[in-house]
């Protein structure tokens, strides 16, 4: 019996919690439950898409030539596309030769050290519209020539060489160069172009030993490894459940389909095994980091990713793609996937082309009776306009040439963009026009548009006061796409209320996956006091990044206290180590080493932090977040002059420069050295105009220097540029009201109740 006598209100949720959790005070196992054909499946090993061809003729023959069979190749005269006859490519004045020698594909260019050298080339990477090639640099390293060739047909402006930035002045000393992090294949390309792929990161010696089973993108990256397949080929065991494979997968144009003649859109019976097929696609074809390793294709996506959920700049406010997102964030918008369309109701896996051609591949679902008619897509027929696809899934170009659609299958909203400043894809075409005119044209045709969700998000990107309860109404309509959802819950912190903390404390009891990997993403931007009300639950998830993530986001302050339930604390001390392996396996990266210097700052291990801090300086100069996480503990520890010499050395390194400026100003504040810091909390103002806290310290610290006028000033012009931040209106009542200037304060006092 649990004694809940003198308990906080915390402690009793907590216990409450495990009550109905654990039932009969048994141990919770926190795993997913495995079945049968999963545990044969972990048993597996891999052999080779030649095995699979030998009894799959047709879906060998259909994969060959394929995407993914040509994802990755040795360089050689077979897998060369681009054109290495001794041409040259310029780039910022720079000069790089492609030429061969004995047999092998060369590219003298830019080095590490700005320097031009020869290069052989290791590998080609990807086949059209461009061919991207990947050069060995020593320690396993590899990095992907940012020169590519363009693969396309001379007359649609192929068959040359290009730049993928061409717009940026990328140096040798760039991120982006491709001898710097960002175009390390290890890292950021590998495991979707290889199958079952090892990384194989050495922190100790910076070194990498990635090895794979079969160089390109094979059977066994979809169905996983086929060994049992094998045996049950070779023997007919019955006990092999799914003829040995995991997972299993249903020809989905076999689903059974029931046309609706009111709608004129097809009905599809669910079938779990059927929607199996998203959840392996989307291992690679989503945005998300690699958060534990060893994910094999029946792997649950959030037991080992971490889905980038639609926030800015990879997504407009409206959900439509704006950066390079790789279909599944769309795809989950979107009316098809709740349907239960999947990737093969349109795609064939095999040979990746699609089902049908054109407007045929639609016409699976949609009756072109009803919907292949001028008086639905308002365009003469044949025309580019009367297309499906030119309407509900626009296309942007990536990689300067390789134009991929938009897979959230979204009505034009021509209006949005007239509020919301988002892309339509109609005036994609009628460039001539306005979003004004079109969102007309579709209103006298269609009616009023209904609201959309991305007015919700774009409120609260804009820091509109009124965003929480648009968000909390967004949050708790389960008619919206769960993504939707539980990307309202990433911008909810910033509005917390407590009828909204209220709700996060609901929701992390609840099983939706995606709304709480949301919230064991946001925990580190609650009130410290609420992270553990939120946080525990998330401990107990099925999902191993959420559970990882919730333990990194809750406080060892509060679960040491020795007060917590054991089950709690064993909870968080389980999904802590797993946090520590995630970042030890991403720790090629400085992302992860600052995360691991956070972990042990945290503990007290100040010797252990400023060590991974420092690694992470030295692995990549440029990264802000070093600096100023090392700084803070320099602080933390008394060490104020070391945290002013690093924050100055920084100033001519990092990408964030406002971020610096502006941490100086305030060690310098701390040193009582008052006119220096104002120099640097004003160039951090003005630097980075986006940020309301950089204005607001800065006027701040006027004020604190006798100046109350000049810090009126700022902060008018602040309240202009950010109507919605409540500090500067407090600042500018207090300030007001100091200064004699009664009306005025009056007048700051309105609007902030207004906003409340």
């Amino acid at each position: 019996m649990i004694n809940i006598a003198g308990t906080s209100l915390l402690q009793i949720s907590l216990i409450c919690l495990l009550l109905v959790a654990c039932g009969n005070e048994e141990p919770v196992d926190t795993q997913p439950l495995k079945r049968q054909d999963e545990a044969i499946s972990s048993e597996a090993t891999f052999v080779g898409s030649a095995q699979c061809a030998l009894c799959h003729k047709d879906e060998a023959s259909a994969w060959q030539g394929s995407h993914h069979q040509l994802a990755m190749q040795v360089a050689n005269s077979d897998s060369v596309l681009g054109d290495f006859s001794g041409v040259a490519f310029e780039y910022l004045g720079q000069k790089s030769h492609f030429y061969q020698k004995e047999g092998r594909y060369y590219v003298r260019t830019d080095g590490p050290s700005g320097a031009p050298q020869d290069y052989p080339l290791a590998y080609t990477f990807g086949v059209h519209p461009l061919q991207q090639y990947l050069i060995d640099l020593g320690g396993g390293r590899l990095q992907a020539l940012s020169i590519a060739w363009d693969s396309r047909d001379k007359s649609v402006g192929g068959q040359r060489w290009f730049h993928l930035y061409p717009d940026q002045a990328l140096d040798h000393q760039h991120p982006l160069h491709w001898t710097g992090i960002n175009q390390n294949w290890n890292f950021m390309c590998s495991d979707c172009h290889s199958t079952n792929l090892q990384k194989a990161y050495n922190l100790q010696t910076d070194s990498y030993q990635t090895s794979w089973s079969e160089i390109s993108v094979g059977c066994e990256s979809c169905h996983g490894p086929g060994s049992r397949h094998l045996q049950w080929a070779k023997t007919q065991n019955e006990a092999l459940q799914n003829k040995g494979l995991d997972p299993h997968f249903i020809d989905p144009t076999q689903q059974i389909r029931e046309m609706d003649l009111q709608t004129g859109i097809a009905k599809l019976a669910p079938s779990a095994a059927i929607q199996r097929e998203i959840t392996t696609c989307a291992q690679c074809h989503s945005r998300r980091s690699t958060h534990l390793p060893g994910a094999k294709a029946n792997s649950e996506l959030l037991d080992h990713f971490n889905l980038t959920l639609l926030q800015e700049p990879l997504y407009h406010a409206d959900g439509q793609a704006d950066g390079e997102v790789f279909v599944y964030g769309s795809f989950l918008q979107s009316k098809m996937y709740a349907a239960g369309v999947t990737c093969g109701h349109c795609h064939n896996p095999h040979n990746l082309q699609l089902r049908a051609a054109g407007d045929a591949v639609c016409a699976q679902c949609h009756m072109p009776e009803r919907f292949a008619r001028t008086d639905h897509h308002l365009h003469p027929t044949q025309s580019p306009g009367a297309r499906c696809t030119n309407c509900h899934m626009p296309k942007k170009n990536f990689m300067q040439v390789d134009g991929r659609r938009d897979h959230s299958f979204r009505i034009p909203r021509p209006d949005l963009s007239e509020a919301l400043g988002t892309p339509n894809t109609c005036n994609s075409c009628h460039q001539d026009k306005s979003s004004q005119w079109a969102a007309i044209i579709l209103e006298d045709k269609y009616g009023s548009p209904p609201p959309h969700y991305g007015q919700t998000l774009h409120a609260a990107i804009r820091g509109d006061s009124t965003a929480d309860k648009m968000l909390m109404d967004l949050i708790q309509d389960s008619s919206q796409p769960e993504i939707v959802r539980a990307s309202a819950i990433r911008l909810l912190p910033r509005f917390l209320t407590i009828n909204s903390a209220q709700l996060l404390q609901q929701i992390a009891q609840g099983e939706e996956p995606l709304l709480n990997l949301a919230l064991a993403q946001s925990l580190d931007e609650l009130p410290e006091q609420l992270r553990l009300m939120i946080g525990a639950p998330l401990l107990f998830s099925k999902m191993a990044v959420t559970r990882s993530l919730a333990a990194n986001g809750v406080t060892d302050a509060q679960i040491g206290t020795g007060t917590m339930p054991a089950q709690v604390q064993q909870q968080y001390s389980k999904a802590l180590k797993t946090y520590t392996t995630s970042e030890l396996f991403n720790s090629d990266r400085p992302e992860s080493l600052v995360n691991l210097g956070n972990l042990h700052f945290r503990r007290g291990n100040t010797q252990q932090a400023e060590a991974f801090y420092r690694r992470a300086i030295t692995k990549a100069s440029y990264y802000t977040p070093a600096y100023i996480n090392l700084a803070d503990l320099y602080r933390a520890s008394g060490r104020e002059t070391d945290a002013e010499l690093l924050l100055r050395g920084a100033l001519s390194k990092s990408e964030d420069i406002a971020v610096i400026q502006h941490a100086l100003g305030l060690s310098l504040v701390r040193q009582n050295r008052h006119q220096e810091a104002m120099g640097f909390l004003k160039a951090a103002a003005e630097h980075e105009q986006t940020q309301s806290r950089y204005l607001y310290v800065y006027a701040i610290a006027v004020h604190s220097e006798g100046n109350s006028e000049l810090a009126l000033d700022i902060l008018e012009d602040g309240y202009h540029q950010f109507p919605q931040d409540l500090d500067i209106l407090r600042a500018l009542i207090s300030i007001s009201r100091e200064s004699g200037k009664r009306e005025i304060a009056q007048k700051y006092e309105a609007l902030l109740a207004s906003k409340r």
